[in-house]
């Protein structure tokens, strides 16, 4: 993709979703209950493969540019209690589990889930094992701050079996980081690489951001280059989403040090150029992985597939997700938990469901969510395939301008992204969203 190219800039210009989902979370809505989400739980059968996500929504400190549903917590009782909440939670939902599943895949996420303590996250650990079988093959992982990651820290994952840990890098220039609020020298991220692998803790993903205050192409470049020395196998690099509006510590940040529309495609490009040029095989729109490692051979075999956590090798169609604001994906579609801290506390406490709201999916849901996700994952569909009886004949014809701009090839029932297209596919998965013209102001920036 060129970076003078004014055809994708106006384009990326464009807000719409991510699509880690379909629907998306924005037409989650309370007419999907608790009740609901009850009746969905003792659907699933003995032995039936899943994954869990356990959602720690704390950190000590908060980064200027966060966009999650995270809060300080400075006080060891709240953290403590928000655990017990979390054990609760796991018990409670699996009192309505209709059969004990297998859990194939686990993710702890947040904020900072090792704000825990090792003691914490152990003691979270054992009651999800009295309730779940483990995949003998299960991938264990963690979200984790560089700052945080200690000798001691890095050993007790690795007994707890944690076989994946994704660092939060985001970039590696002083002074961005400084503008971000989160410094942390290379140094620092050099070491946590060191006591992880010491740990045995050999798959590491690094989390890199474009489109934050002061960030150059340059300043991008450098942070590239020691990213790659650090050989992580897996790298995700997201564009900045500045939402002020709705996220009060992102007001800590000028946005008159932002980057424009034109930068940020710039920087995109750029680090798409430096990391395939250190040996990454680009996956999907936004993450990278060295040519050897699994997430690479799902992508050449059409295994990819993408949920909450991006770009995944995850084949459990089916999500259970733990703490406030969690989101699990069962077969008749999303639920997700209070966001609210306190509250999610108080409800688990009182022995019910969190559950407040989610997206029930009928056939033509499905059917989108297939379209949507394989676009996202290959860069094109074969709408016969996914939908052999369906009339697409409004989208095909939405597409026209994409087609005249030279971004979208189609022919007969198969869309495909040209190369030049392929860093706006979300704006073409877009037009397979029913749902997206009430919506589309919600959503980030296409690049």
């Amino acid at each position: 993709m060129k970076n003078d190219d004014a055809v994708v800039q106006r384009y990326a210009r464009l807000a719409v979703p991510r699509y880690t989902s379909y629907p998306t979370a924005a037409e989650f809505s309370a007419a999907v209950t608790a009740e609901d989400h009850a009746r969905w739980l003792a659907r699933i059968t003995p032995g039936q493969r899943v994954s869990v996500y356990l959602h720690v929504p704390y950190c000590r400190n908060l980064c200027f540019y966060c966009g999650c549903h995270t809060k300080i917590a400075r006080r060891d009782d709240v953290i403590d209690a928000y655990r017990q909440a979390l054990e609760t939670e796991i018990e409670t939902v699996s009192r309505h589990v209709g059969g004990r599943p297998t859990m194939a895949r686990l993710h702890w996420g947040g904020g900072t889930p090792s704000i825990l303590g090792a003691a914490g996250m152990k003691s979270v650990l054992d009651v999800l094992h009295s309730h779940f079988d483990i995949d003998q093959n299960v991938e264990h992982a963690v979200e984790l701050d560089p700052r945080s990651v200690t000798p001691d820290l890095a050993e007790a994952l690795g007994a707890m079996g944690v076989n994946r840990a994704s660092l939060g890098v985001q970039d590696t220039d002083p002074q961005v980081q400084i503008a971000i609020g989160r410094v942390q020298p290379i140094e620092m991220v050099r070491a946590a690489v060191s006591h992880l692998r010491a740990a045995g803790i050999e798959r590491l993903n690094f989390d890199l951001i474009y489109g934050l205050p002061l960030q150059t192409v340059s300043s991008l470049r450098q942070t590239c280059a020691e990213v790659a020395k650090l050989a992580p196998d897996r790298i995700a690099c997201y564009g900045y989403a500045h939402m002020p509006d709705r996220r009060a510590n992102q007001r800590l940040i000028d946005s008159a040090t932002l980057p424009n529309s034109a930068e940020r495609i710039e920087q995109a490009a750029l680090v798409t150029s430096e990391l395939t040029g250190s040996g990454y095989e680009p996956i999907g729109l936004d993450h990278f992985a060295r040519a050897d490692d699994k997430l690479a051979h799902a992508s050449r075999a059409g295994r990819l597939h993408r949920n909450f956590q991006g770009y995944t090798d995850d084949d459990c169609p089916m999500l259970i997700g733990f703490g406030a604001s969690a989101i699990s994906r069962l077969d008749e579609g999303y639920i997700q938990n209070l966001a609210d801290n306190p509250g999610y506390c108080r409800t688990v406490g009182e022995g019910r469901l969190a559950s407040v709201r989610g997206c029930r999916m009928d056939d033509d849901d499905q059917r989108r969510a297939d379209i949507i996700e394989t676009l996202m994952c290959n860069f094109m569909v074969d709408l016969a395939m996914v939908a052999a009886d369906q009339d697409f004949t409004d989208e095909l014809a939405s597409l026209q301008p994409m087609i005249v701009d030279g971004l979208v090839h189609v022919q007969g029932p198969l869309v495909e992204m040209t190369e030049r297209g392929r860093s706006v596919v979300r704006v073409v998965a877009a037009i397979f969203d029913r749902y997206r013209w009430d919506t589309a102001s919600r959503f980030s920036l296409a690049v």
